[in-house]
């Protein structure tokens, strides 16, 4: 194709990613490196029937002044980044000179906003993708060795999930867990415990929203898998069939090589998904026991004060970019390797 013709195909498209993904990537990075201004504090003498006294109030004029004329804020370099609420260096080397021991250690970092959000997300991402993955394919390949009359239904049911918006369906399934749930009540009977609540066990709460990122994901991957199924050479199936191999060997090692492109697939799209949770943690309102990255960039827009933390937003965001990216790294490299061609001897 000659190179004119390629660049009039290619240009919408590069046009497209430079402004949605490249300028707000540089913008948020930028802003990373800046503050709120402090408030212009002005010391006034306030008088009364009883006298006078000096009074300290902030000076919203020069306030504003200052922010219009700064709107980024005051910068602060990689202040945001290592501060207690992102990696928190100076706090890690204190806990580290103070701890009695490796589990005392881990506790104290854990305790931190940024990774205790980490840890949480690493958990969820590497239970949930591969989950979803199996299961998505045992449900693909249970739906295409049913009779015709069947596969309708089913499909729709399996559907089900991935229509559901994820917040309706986490709050669902919140009401679910409930004391006085359908789940809550039938657990608390299991297990002859009155008091057993779901919501008030960190641990609970992580095996909930990691249940519920499986059952709402893998229906994507059923999908995915469903399709390539309708795909895989009937004539190597039939040979294999005919040297004697079981429908376990028929799998292992011919439907799953042919579909090794759809799990590399499967699996980029998930990690992204999954570093990113939040809907689930806002549903199941358990940022008391887990909350992620993405939640973390939330809360800085909410704050108490009513005051939108865009730096913080900004530093904790790059951060879960660059989380992603090292997810990725690995797939990608194995899967441009595997795509080049082999050199002859």
């Amino acid at each position: 194709m000659p190179h004119h013709t390629f660049f009039k195909f290619i240009w919408p498209s590069a046009l497209t990613m430079l402004v949605f993904i490249a300028l707000p990537i540089i913008s948020i990075t930028i802003q990373s490196f800046y503050i709120d201004h402090e408030q212009v504090l002005v010391t006034v003498e306030n008088c009364g029937p009883f006298g006078c006294k000096e009074v300290t109030k902030v000076d919203v004029e020069a306030t504003r002044a200052l922010s219009e004329q700064k709107p980024l804020g005051k910068f602060n370099g990689f202040g945001t980044y290592t501060n207690r609420n992102h990696l928190a260096f100076s706090h890690i080397s204190e806990a580290w000179n103070a701890a009695p021991n490796l589990g005392y250690f881990i506790g104290e970092v854990l305790n931190l906003p940024f990774y205790k959000a980490l840890s949480f997300t690493l958990t969820y991402t590497f239970i949930v993708t591969p989950c979803v993955i199996i299961l998505g394919f045992c449900i693909a390949l249970c739906v295409n060795r049913l009779p015709s009359i069947f596969k309708g239904p089913t499909i729709f049911v399996s559907l089900l999930p991935m229509i559901i918006t994820p917040l309706i369906g986490s709050l669902v399934l919140f009401w679910m867990i409930d004391a006085e749930g359908i789940i809550g009540s039938f657990l608390k009977i299991i297990f002859d415990d009155p008091s057993l609540s779901l919501k008030a066990s960190p641990t609970l709460t992580w095996i909930m929203l990691i249940v519920y990122g499986i059952w709402h994901h893998a229906p994507f991957a059923f999908v995915v898998f469903y399709a390539g199924l309708q795909t895989v050479p009937k004539d190597t199936l039939e040979s294999a069939m005919i040297d004697g191999a079981s429908k376990w060997e028929q799998t292992r090692y011919v439907v799953v090589p042919h579909l090794m492109p759809l799990v590399v697939f499967i699996s980029l799209i998930q990690l992204m998904d999954n570093f990113r949770v939040f809907e689930p943690i806002v549903g199941f309102n358990a940022q008391a026991s887990a909350t992620s990255l993405s939640w973390l960039i939330y809360n800085d827009f909410r704050s108490g004060d009513g005051a939108m933390l865009f730096g913080s937003a900004a530093a904790t965001s790059i951060l879960t970019i660059i989380g992603v990216s090292i997810l990725l790294t690995p797939i990608i490299v194995r899967t441009w390797q595997s795509s080049k061609p082999a050199v002859r001897g």
